[in-house]
């Protein structure tokens, strides 16, 4: 069973997709990239989007660890519904309305928003299936809502190629897990994730 690795809710059990429509984020890789995002002060009060959120354990997480903001966004009826179950509990946990779930396909979830600063910290789980220039085109959207210091992380399979990054983000790290790559990338030109990784890195 999933569960909320640390913070206010740290412990807490999360509800699971049921069947094969999700792939989730198993506990060890959740645990190193939020221990990475920690490293870099990348979660305390930061406005975060986690995309194709399956059943939201990226994003309750960073609530958890406090975020100031997070939003869910999924497509799938099931997956929404534990979603909205899994933002209830972390919600009651931190005392305050800190996620709220977007029912939407990303695409259409992007097109609503319009460009500007928005999100501190995305975090994009796709599924397998989805193509590289679909998930290429997904990147070009969320580059241009993104604050000057953010992170975005991509999880795919180890198979997978490295995604086509557009020309607003700069690719500069990877981590490998075992069947998992996690991608980590910054608006371009920027320095400040980099810089402060080797930082937290060296210390």
């Amino acid at each position: 069973m999933s569960r909320i690795i640390a913070g206010i809710a740290g412990g807490v059990p999360l509800a699971s997709v049921p069947g094969s429509a999700t792939r989730p984020t198993t506990d060890r890789v959740k645990e190193a990239l939020f221990s990475r995002l920690d490293a870099l002060g990348m979660v305390q009060r930061a406005r975060v989007l986690d995309l194709f959120a399956g059943s939201g354990a990226l994003g309750v997480e960073a609530a958890s660890r406090g975020a100031s903001t997070v939003e869910l966004v999924e497509s799938e009826a099931k997956a929404a519904q534990v979603c909205e179950r899994n933002a209830r509990t972390v919600n009651d946990a931190v005392g305050r309305r800190a996620v709220t779930v977007r029912r939407s396909k990303v695409s259409t979830f992007l097109e609503r928003v319009p460009p500007g600063p928005h999100w501190d910290l995305v975090l994009m789980d796709p599924p397998y299936p989805l193509g590289e220039g679909q998930l290429a085109a997904v990147l070009s959207a969320v580059a241009l809502r993104l604050a000057p210091d953010a992170i975005v992380v991509v999880e795919r399979s180890a198979r997978s190629p490295e995604p086509d990054w557009p020309e607003g983000l700069t690719h500069y790290a990877d981590r490998k897990y075992g069947e998992t790559r996690l991608w980590f990338a910054e608006p371009a030109p920027a320095e400040s994730a980099a810089a402060r990784l080797d930082a937290a890195e060296g210390a």
